[in-house]
């Protein structure tokens, strides 16, 4: 699923969602406005707006740890915010806003999220298809580590730790302050992994290159000189298995502190949400949406676009894994995700092609 970043058009054109399996909900969260919820008398400590992580969290730690009642509203027409995920009309696990991992270092937050959910371990690995001055593609490891910078470029033939150091100090520029995301990374890489990994996906991601970023932007990717290939070297990493929307309803279905009302903006409701509120009113919804709301300039984010293809390729896999960069601009996309790969897909889809 390759996400196309043109701004103005429909994000959802080219993805069938008129599916969606494998959930379940409480009829009344369709229930709108009703008495049980405009009544003077209603009984909400808080309102919180968004049914995403935050949101359902928020509320399920005020009730089972304060006794506290809440009403969750939110505009989409489902639970679980941008983790939403759902079996579509071919079968196959999906998520409707992209891909999403988990991962922690913190014991108390992988003993929290087994209370709602099975997991199964999964170590999540890019690769990249990139090609260096004209001589081919090859599936490289991204974040780049030792075994990217031999395949795309030989003639280094690093076999240690320290020679991969000592290659990258030979290229780094020594930039105590940089002061971009362009000089962050050639701080880090030095300029031939900079091109081929770091600056056109980059302009593709953000629409801005990096010298238009901060240089915290591309601080975020390492760049390792041993040969692990994981994305995150968290402790705790896994999969949800019965999918990420599966966690939201055993959080707060069943809750008699907990009422949803979804489909319901709280914009065009503010003031009626704020009196309902005893205690507090929680924003957990875009950050983007509030300052808006307060009559600020708009952020500078960037829209997706998800495109569906469905391949039945000999093997069984349209590529090597489950998702894979293309950081050139040869191409106008930045990643293909094929959801297959993932562990947690209903039985038997990974056996089809």
């Amino acid at each position: 699923m390759a996400p196309d970043l043109s701004l103005d058009s429909d994000e959802w054109a080219g993805m069938d969602i008129s599916v969606r399996r494998g959930n379940d909900h409480d009829p009344s969260w369709f229930a709108g406005l009703d008495d049980r919820i405009t009544a003077p008398a209603a009984p909400f400590d808080l309102v919180i707006v968004g049914a995403g992580i935050s949101g359902c969290v928020f509320a399920q730690r005020a009730s089972k740890e304060l006794g506290l009642r809440s009403l969750i509203v939110d505009k989409r027409d489902h639970i679980g915010g941008n983790c939403y995920d759902f079996v579509n009309a071919k079968g196959f696990r999906v998520s409707q806003y992209g891909v999403h991992l988990f991962h922690t270092v913190h014991e108390r937050v992988w003993e929290y999220v087994n209370k709602f959910s099975e997991w199964i371990p999964y170590e999540h690995r890019v690769k990249g298809s990139v090609d260096v001055d004209g001589k081919g593609y090859k599936i490289v490891p991204i974040p780049p580590n030792r075994d990217t910078v031999n395949a795309l470029f030989p003639g280094a033939d690093l076999k240690t730790d320290q020679d991969t150091e000592d290659w990258l100090n030979a290229r780094r520029s020594v930039n105590d302050n940089p002061k971009n995301g362009e000089e962050s990374a050639l701080t880090r890489a030095g300029p031939e992994l900079y091109e081929a990994i770091f600056k056109h996906y980059t302009k593709k991601q953000w629409d801005k290159w990096p010298e238009e970023l901060d240089a915290s932007v591309l601080a975020r990717i390492p760049v390792r000189t041993n040969t692990d290939d994981r994305y995150f070297s968290d402790p705790h990493q896994a999969l949800p298995k019965h999918g990420y929307t599966r966690i939201f309803e055993n959080m707060i279905m069943g809750d008699e502190n907990i009422t949803v009302r979804l489909k319901v903006d709280f914009f065009e409701h503010r003031e009626m949400f704020k009196a309902l509120a005893k205690k507090s009113v929680v924003f957990t919804g875009p950050i983007d949406a509030y300052y808006a709301s307060q009559g600020l300039p708009k952020l500078e984010y960037r829209s997706l676009r998800f495109f569906e293809e469905y391949h039945e390729p000999e093997g069984g896999f349209y590529q090597p894994c489950l998702q894979l960069n293309y950081p050139g601009p040869e191409v106008d996309y930045t990643r293909i995700v094929e959801y297959k790969h993932k562990p947690n897909q209903p039985a038997g889809v990974r056996e089809h092609k």
